[in-house]
Formats: C-alpha cells, sequence, structure tokens
C-alpha cells in the first residue's frame, strides 16, 4: 500500500530500512524510527565510510540488502546538518 503508515502516528518510513548519506563521507543503513529536532533516529545500523572502506558504497548496500545488516549501533542519532538523503533501501538499489 502506497503512502501506508505500519504504526499510526508515527513517520512514513517508520520502521523501514532507510540509506542516510551524509555531507561528508560516511553512509548509515539501519532502520528509520524517526526525525526531529536532534535529528534522525535509527536502530541497528550498520556505516560506510567511503574514504577508508575497501568497498565501494554500492557494494556494501548490496551485502546488507543480501546478508542483512552487520550493526555497529544499536540506536543512532545523526544530526539534520549532517544529512544530505534518506531513501528506502530497495530504492537505493534501483
Amino acid at each position: 500500500m502506497s503512502g501506508h503508515v505500519f504504526h499510526p502516528g508515527h513517520q512514513a518510513l517508520h520502521g523501514i530500512t532507510v540509506v542516510l548519506e551524509t555531507h561528508g563521507s560516511t553512509t548509515y543503513v539501519g532502520r528509520f524510527d524517526s526525525q526531529d529536532e536532534r535529528g534522525v533516529q535509527m536502530h541497528d545500523v550498520g556505516v560506510h565510510d567511503a574514504s577508508t572502506a575497501g568497498s565501494t558504497k554500492t557494494e556494501f548496500l548490496r551485502r546488507c540488502d543480501k546478508f542483512g545488516i552487520r550493526t555497529e549501533h544499536k540506536d543512532l542519532v545523526v544530526p539534520l546538518a549532517d544529512v544530505a538523503r534518506i531513501e528506502r533501501l530497495v530504492d537505493a538499489l534501483r
């Protein structure tokens, strides 16, 4: 169902696995919880840093999709000023 919110009262991406790209070299993949003035709250988050990783961002995302996310942060808040883009993992792989 397009536009269906699984948990009424929450934001549309609540509970969805998303890719959060920052303005820097870091990309996060995890479950979106919410977004407010503190930033974007995520759970079970994996991290890809293009400046130090041995794989490309696309390879990292494909691995997350195929094998699951290797959790590096159980809970994470990314400040809004750092967020360049958020999209569902399935859309990022298209």
